[in-house]
């Protein structure tokens, strides 16, 4: 990490608001940024898809562009999109959605960034499963928001128990964040699991957020038919707010169109608050947005497959090499397999980038319970899977770790 990078995170002069110092310095860019002065590294760290963007969305953004359509939406979205959405989740839910019940965002992290300062304030406590995406806890911690962890471990490949999330509610709770699939572990919570959690959520008046932008890539028995979002767990959006994005499924990262599904209510009070952060979304971008829902996903499928045998290679490699316990991961494109209890897994992934040239990412970016894991992401070829761990497994083996 640079002095530049030390400074602005660790700087305690007074102009800065103190809520600053509950960022953490992120794991995964001081990786990345390490990696960046080093030859012939190996990533498993990036969370983004490597699959092309579909054509048709790329010229939608071009014609777009060509039209003139560079000025501002309305402020909850370009309507055709709204209108786009709201036909798509409703076909996939099995309940109606209006354009109301729908705020187009600058990604999925607007969305987050939105849901999670709206809604938290000194003193209310958040349910958090411990791992999960780096974004949660230091939003909730930044307006002073109590975040209670759920720890999940590899062993139970980070399933979250529903009779444990219940059991941490008390008088002081205000939400639950559920992230299915996981960003770490990949996980993807069972329907029995989302509709415990959001039935005793409604019944105690508990919003539950649900950021799914890994909703497609889904693989085996917990396909994409049987996903279980909360939309189509809950009685209605009185105390939901679900997020997603076009980054994932569509390699649309970089265009940053996102979005969240809410009560109308809900909806209108996130789009004042929406229009003093970004204001609108990239307009371009949203056209190719509507394309990418009324046009052809048949590709989907494709990426779906290569994302499995990759994941099923991962699997593989991971039970050859000593000291990682892995698990098959449902969903996403991540694993989070556990080193020895004890054992610091920042300073594995550190020295194992130095010495081996792959990079990964250290557990603890992802909560204080996963100390002793390491993040790998296979949104890479399977050659580049394999090359990775012809160094991973014979360096983990000279390790002592007594």
């Amino acid at each position: 990490m640079s002095r530049l990078d030390f400074d602005f995170y660790e700087s305690e002069d007074p102009v800065w608001n103190p809520a600053l110092l509950t960022i953490p310095v992120p794991g995964i860019r001081k990786m990345v940024n390490l990696a960046a002065t080093m030859d012939d590294v190996i990533h498993l760290s990036i969370g983004q898809p490597d699959t092309p963007t579909p054509q048709h969305v790329v010229q939608a953004a071009v014609d777009a562009l060509n039209a003139g359509q560079t000025g501002y939406t309305m402020d909850a979205g370009l309507p055709e999109l709204l209108d786009a959405l709201a036909d798509y989740y409703g076909e996939r839910s099995g309940r109606t959605l209006t354009p109301e019940n729908i705020l187009i965002t600058t990604g999925a992290t607007e969305a987050i960034y939105l849901a999670l300062t709206a809604v938290s304030a000194p003193g209310r406590e958040f349910i958090v499963p411990d791992p999960s995406f780096m974004l949660y806890a230091p939003l909730i911690r930044m307006n002073g928001g109590i975040v209670k962890s759920i720890p999940t471990r590899a062993e139970n490949h980070h399933q979250l128990d529903p009779q444990e999330v219940i059991d941490a509610i008390d008088s002081n709770t205000h939400a639950i964040i559920l992230n299915s699939p996981s960003n770490p572990t990949g996980t993807v919570y069972p329907r029995e699991t989302v509709e415990t959690i959001v039935q005793e959520a409604a019944y105690r008046g508990i919003y539950v957020i649900s950021d799914e932008v890994y909703d497609h890539l889904i693989y085996d028995e917990r396909g994409y038919h049987n996903y279980a979002s909360v939309l189509s767990c809950c009685s209605d959006l009185d105390h939901v707010m679900v997020i997603s994005s076009f980054s994932k499924t569509f390699s649309m990262a970089g265009m940053r169109i996102g979005w969240l599904i809410a009560s109308q209510g809900a909806i209108r009070k996130l789009r004042r608050y929406h229009m003093f952060t970004t204001t609108v979304a990239n307009t371009p971008c949203q056209w190719a947005g509507v394309a990418a829902l009324r046009g052809d996903r048949g590709f989907i499928a494709d990426v779906v497959e290569t994302y499995r045998k990759r994941r099923n290679r991962l699997v593989e490699l991971v039970d050859q090499t000593p000291f990682l316990e892995g698990y098959v991961p449902d969903g996403a494109f991540y694993m989070f397999p556990a080193l020895p209890e004890g054992v610091n897994g920042n300073n594995v992934a550190l020295r194992m980038l130095r010495e081996t040239g792959v990079c990964t990412i250290a557990g603890d970016t992802f909560g204080e319970s996963s100390r002793n894991a390491l993040r790998f992401s296979y949104a890479t070829s399977i050659e580049n899977i394999e090359r990775a761990f012809a160094r991973i497994t014979p360096w983990m083996a000279k390790q002592d770790f007594a």
